[in-house]
């Protein structure tokens, strides 16, 4: 029986809560489908910062290298900053990993209220493909005359031809997939260097996948169309900043961000890739058991995808849509008043 090792890091606040509830799904259609989970916790969060003055040990990349995926429930806490947490553990990790992909799938579910009156179940199902490792955030820059009335920060883009390219490719290659069409976001009116050069790498991927429909749209227009038309979009394709910001607006127009899940992949898995909610640690409501675990389950359902066992996946999807659509349990996020257990325990039924 294939056996899979699994590296978890809960982190802060409610990921310790709805990481449990994912390894209960896992487990569950593994064992129907004939491969099991190997699981090794780690406590690396802003608790063991505050501790010990580090997110993880010097030797934490090394702990996960040998792992068939990483999947993590949440960082940042109060008290800590969150470039300090995000850089210290999540960043690090997709970079040391070259998690260059970070995918974002957007689907409204019936049984969840969109806030577009537009967004329909079922018209509403396409996927944010961000570059995850370059752009926008690089390390490149400082601060200057701090202090003084002069002061100055800069923060440097960084767009490689390679960076951009492989990320494009993968792009193409999901929508192929899908039978779908690429949007490109650009700002390319506005931000003279990096964005025009982005535009001519679209164009030249574009003619080495002849058979796909593909066209471009300015991040501020796009933004616009995503609250007016989100129907209309299968696969769009961004930078680390641009990307970020979209997915989490494509996420809200699918009706909550609570429920919204994310794959950090290393497309040719040379390094494990990494699966994690995107709702954050939410510490106002840690410790009460109300958390919404449908994005950490949905990652989960996106980690079985990566690692060979896509039915598998589609069983754990296929029963959040049932749960969503034929039933009334939901925790509070979604206007309802079941726990986190109550919630897991429907779905592990439905499953």
């Amino acid at each position: 029986m294939t056996n899979h090792r699994i590296a978890l890091i809960p982190g802060d606040g409610i990921g310790a809560e709805v990481l449990p509830p994912a390894q209960q799904v896992l487990d569950a259609v593994g064992s129907r489908r004939g491969f099991g989970f190997t699981y090794t916790a780690y406590d690396w969060s802003c608790e063991r910062y505050l501790r010990d003055g580090a997110m993880m040990p010097e030797d934490g990349i090394d702990q996960l290298r040998d792992k068939d995926a990483i999947l993590l429930g949440a960082v940042g806490y109060p008290g800590v900053p969150d470039h300090v947490s995000l850089w210290g553990l999540l960043i690090l990790i997709r970079r040391s990993f070259r998690q260059y992909v970070n995918l974002r799938p957007i689907r409204v579910f019936e049984g969840i209220d969109s806030p577009v009156r537009g967004a329909a179940p079922g018209e509403v199902d396409f996927v944010v493909v961000r570059e995850n490792v370059e752009g926008e955030y690089s390390e490149i820059g400082g601060r200057l005359n701090r202090g003084f009335p002069e002061e100055m920060a800069v923060q440097e883009a960084v767009f490689t031809r390679a960076g951009v390219t492989r990320v494009l490719d993968y792009a193409f290659d999901v929508a192929a997939q899908r039978g779908g069409k690429v949007t490109s976001v650009t700002k390319s009116n506005g931000i003279v260097h990096t964005m025009p050069f982005w535009d001519e790498l679209v164009a030249e991927r574009a003619a080495a996948h002849p058979d796909m429909a593909w066209d471009q749209e300015h991040i501020d227009a796009l933004a616009a169309k995503f609250v007016l038309h989100p129907a209309r979009f299968d696969v769009v394709v961004g930078s680390n900043l641009f990307g970020d910001i979209l997915s989490d607006l494509a996420a809200a127009v699918a009706g909550s961000i609570g429920i919204a899940p994310a794959a950090n992949l290393n497309p040719e898995r040379e390094f494990p890739s990494m699966f994690e909610p995107v709702h954050g640690s939410a510490p106002d409501i840690a410790g009460r058991g109300i958390a919404n675990p449908l994005g950490a389950i949905w990652s989960a359902a996106m980690m079985l995808d990566h690692l060979g066992h896509p039915e598998a996946g589609k069983d754990v999807t296929d029963a959040i849509a049932a749960l969503l659509a034929k039933t009334d349990v939901r925790t509070p996020d979604l206007g309802g008043t079941a726990s986190t257990a109550e919630f897991t325990e429907k779905l592990l039924e439905l499953l």
